[in-house]
């Protein structure tokens, strides 16, 4: 509940940011306009943005007779979870990583790499699919989605802001010193935003997924082991296109030393300590 919570106040300011953006250049106007941008986009992305990525890490689409144990391991997880079969892909790629991806449950997709099949057991490996089963019953790929849309266009918003200035809503041009600080701070008050949420909804789909399997340490051995075998190991799809990193179970740019401000993911030492609580009370504290 605690997850949630945070997760709808952060959704509620990150909307509340975009719209003072759009207010600093044009007033009112400029506020309504910059509503309309967010919905296009966001409708766009709620759409397309789950074959987009898939084509991103050039996944293919497997089934019972290509891959039998990962595809009969995610069905039986989506039938503890009460959810439709997923579409499961894999991704050849040494990384040992997974995510899922589509805009509701009934037009999911799950994907690993070929990394994470071979390095994780079958027991750890049913654990990354029961967290990534959990983002797909908590909807959290839409939830993900808006507020990447949403720190994008208010970084738009803002350089357009630095380059052509704001209006108030009396039309007059606004304070050019407002206007620097506008196009400066506010993209970096979106991505804090963004990545909170993104950490919020980490720490949940922990929570739900050791709930659909049962297992919580599986999960935690699942997620020591993709970290240490991570390291080392350039995932070049993600490096690629760093915008999705936030979607994987674990981070898999090689820039990790950031500041946990801006990380998309949990410390992966808190994360196994909480698994490891659930495992031992046998409670999933949400």
């Amino acid at each position: 509940m605690f997850n949630w919570m945070k997760t709808t106040l952060l959704m509620a300011a990150i909307t509340a940011l975009f719209m003072v953006v759009g207010g600093m250049i044009g007033g009112q106007k400029g506020m309504m306009l910059a509503l309309l941008f967010a919905l296009g986009m966001n409708f766009f992305s709620y759409w397309f943005s789950d074959k987009m990525v898939l084509r991103m890490y050039n996944a293919q689409e497997v089934d019972e007779s290509s891959a039998p144990q990962f595809y009969n391991a995610v069905r039986d997880l989506a039938q503890r979870a009460n959810l439709p079969m997923p579409k499961v892909y894999l991704i050849n790629e040494d990384a040992p990583n997974a995510f899922a991806t589509g805009r509701n449950p009934e037009n999911a997709a799950v994907a690993a790499t070929t990394g994470i099949l071979r390095v994780l057991s079958e027991r750890e490996l049913r654990g990354v699919m029961a967290h990534e089963l959990a983002h797909v019953k908590h909807r959290d790929i839409l939830i993900s989605t808006i507020s990447a849309t949403m720190a994008g266009a208010i970084s738009a918003l803002a350089n357009f802001a630095m380059f052509f200035g704001g209006r108030d809503e009396n039309g007059r041009p606004a304070n050019p010193i407002a206007s620097i600080a506008v196009a400066i701070l506010a993209p970096i008050a979106a991505s804090l935003i963004q990545m909170a949420i993104s950490r919020a909804r980490e720490f949940e789909a922990d929570r739900g997924g050791a709930e659909i399997s049962g297992d919580p340490q599986a999960l935690a051995m699942a997620l020591d082991k993709i970290h240490r075998f991570a390291q080392g190991i350039p995932f070049e799809a993600a490096e690629a296109h760093p915008a999705t990193a936030q979607m994987m179970i674990m981070n898999p740019l090689s820039g990790g030393a950031i500041a946990n401000l801006f990380s998309t993911h949990p410390a992966t030492e808190e994360r196994i300590a909480r698994l490891m609580e659930m495992a031992r009370t046998g409670h999933y504290p949400a």
